[in-house]
């Protein structure tokens, strides 16, 4: 048997290869991350093997997002047993066997073979491809989302200095009307001198009829008091950025679409929980990923990283201590804003919730325990491919 341990790199992999009696017979592989390097790989695997059966062959490196990516399914490809390890379970294994301070590429490829002596974990088994487009179509919306949100913090900071009085007269300065109203006019003195027929058409046709022309009078009797700045330079950048929020917010809602369509095509049961819309199906599904990888829920929980810690020494046991936080986080930040929207839509949730709530539990530590539930149920259900049935 051969054990193969990678180290993962952007443009060169590290290698170290033993056999079952611990012999190395290869620790100064070093390849880089292209057709030619993993074909060296391959070649020098296949020189070692007594014969020509892979299944002799068991190959690990850590899960490290898409840098992995090509040569796991090369190798794959090829018909070799992947192993996906955990960074902190390598890293936690090299500070067990070894008190010196030494971390480079070539030890770590090394301790990566090693570790496949003891690893029980399963080999990798590649996902649907709609699972794999929901993942980079999820992960790509938070990144936009979260870049949308900077922009509007920046909205923020040019109001305060512009027309601080605005947020009190609006009901929010990121509503479409707001945006309309500081497009055309983005200063208060810009405000103060528009025609009011002019602004009131404005706000009218950009709220859908909910402001018209007593908004209009309110928003330049306001302006004529304004302690804001009319400076252009800073009028201008308010104008660039909202209209860099539009398109942003453009290019999400195509995105949704298209996340609508894949969620859509895997007739997943968790669409049948009440308050699990297609935004939050799509996060869980994809980060999950192959359900069977999961024997029991606890293990489900553990990988988004809503476990308790614990904690023991001697007669001493530490109480209320916190989720350990380790896992996906995209996962967790899921379950977790579903747990909100299914108590609110499903009564054995909101009893729960309620339930947890007259025990004395801060309302997120409630939150927390209904996210554990409704985590066990996700698995039973995704196990077993069933829809959900509201319990009375």
């Amino acid at each position: 048997m051969l054990y193969v341990g990678i180290d993962v790199a952007k443009s060169k992999h590290d290698c170290c290869i033993i056999d079952s009696d611990g012999s190395i017979l290869s620790d100064a592989l070093s390849i880089s991350n292209s057709l030619d390097g993993f074909e060296l790989l391959c070649s020098t695997i296949l020189s070692h093997l007594q014969d020509d059966d892979l299944d002799n062959v068991k190959i690990g490196l850590e899960s490290t997002d898409h840098y992995s990516t090509n040569i796991t399914n090369y190798l794959y490809a090829k018909g070799f047993q992947i192993t996906t390890l955990n960074p902190l379970a390598t890293n936690l294994f090299r500070k067990a066997h070894t008190l010196r301070k030494t971390k480079t590429d070539k030890t770590d490829a090394m301790v990566i073979a090693s570790m496949l002596f003891t690893d029980e974990s399963k080999s990798y088994s590649p996902v649907s491809y709609q699972i794999q487009e929901l993942k980079s179509l999820t992960r790509h919306r938070y990144r936009m989302i979260g870049y949308r949100s900077k922009l509007k913090l920046s909205i923020t900071r040019l109001i305060d200095i512009i027309f601080p009085e605005l947020p009190s007269e609006v009901w929010s300065i990121h509503q479409n009307s707001s945006y309309q109203l500081l497009l055309e006019c983005p200063t208060p003195e810009a405000i103060e001198t528009c025609h009011l027929t002019k602004l009131s058409n404005i706000l009218k046709r950009a709220s859908k009829g909910h402001y018209g022309k007593d908004k209009a009078l309110a928003l330049k009797s306001l302006a004529s008091k304004s302690i804001g700045s009319n400076n252009r330079s800073l009028a201008f950048e308010l104008k660039q950025t909202i209209r860099l929020i539009q398109s942003v917010q453009h290019e999400i809602n195509e995105l949704e679409l298209q996340i609508k369509i894949v969620v859509d095509e895997l007739n997943s049961p968790l669409m049948t929980i009440p308050g699990i819309s297609y935004t939050l199906a799509s996060v869980i599904i994809a980060e999950i990923g192959d359900i069977e990888r999961f024997s029991s829920p606890a293990k489900l929980l553990a990988f988004a990283g809503m476990e308790p810690s614990t904690y023991q020494s001697g007669n001493y046991k530490a109480t209320n201590t916190p989720m350990v936080k380790r896992g996906s986080t995209y996962l967790r930040w899921a379950i977790m804003q579903a747990a909100r929207t299914v108590s609110m839509r499903d009564i054995t949730f909101a009893n729960y919730l309620h339930k947890k709530r007259c025990e004395g539990k801060h309302y997120c530590v409630a939150i927390n325990h209904v996210g554990k539930k409704l985590t066990r149920v996700i698995y039973y259900l995704m196990m077993t491919n069933t829809a959900f049935v509201s319990q009375t």
